[in-house]
């Protein structure tokens, strides 16, 4: 049996059309496996160190605005964005795992300037913890990205600390 060519026409369409929509969603499906999730970690060592140096800028009159430990993955940069208002005095805050042989924190200001970077190796006095003042011309968000480079793990634990001065300066 031969179906007429108006009805072989349409078969082609709706067959076009349903293998489209099957590689859309598969396309769709593949793109949500590559979303970096943000997840909590826990290392002893590291919260040692966050207890330690919010018990001294605490002392120093500074007060914590955001604490996040977070799971890193070795050699990727992790985006953290917080609007930091005109004039205050911030202290920032990167803690990585203790056995990365580097450490590195980029910041950039709202018109994508980079106005810090600071950069660590294992060995260095407090290697694994990178610290900056910064007190902003301009009331607007800024980006800080710390990453780290581990030979031996891929999965590594991070803490981002952020602290304001209380008060005059």
């Amino acid at each position: 049996m031969t179906l007429p060519r108006s009805d072989l026409v349409n078969y082609g369409k709706h067959l076009y059309l349903s293998a489209s929509l099957l590689l859309i969603s598969l396309a769709v499906t593949a793109q949500k496996d590559d979303v970096i999730r943000i997840q909590p970690c826990s290392d002893s060592l590291i919260m040692h160190e966050v207890d330690s140096l919010k018990n001294f800028y605490s002392k120093n009159g500074f007060s914590l605005l955001k604490e996040a430990t977070i799971s890193m993955q070795s050699q990727f940069e992790l985006p953290v964005i917080v609007p930091l208002n005109e004039g205050s005095w911030y202290q920032f805050i990167f803690i990585g795992d203790y056995t990365s042989q580097l450490y590195e924190v980029r910041m950039y200001d709202w018109d994508e300037k980079m106005v810090v970077y600071q950069k660590k190796q294992w060995g260095d006095v407090d290697g694994n913890i990178i610290s900056y003042s910064y007190i902003p011309k301009f009331s607007e968000y800024h980006m800080m990205k710390p990453v780290q480079v581990n030979k031996h793990k891929k999965n590594l634990c991070g803490c981002v600390m952020l602290f304001v001065k209380k008060g005059p300066r």
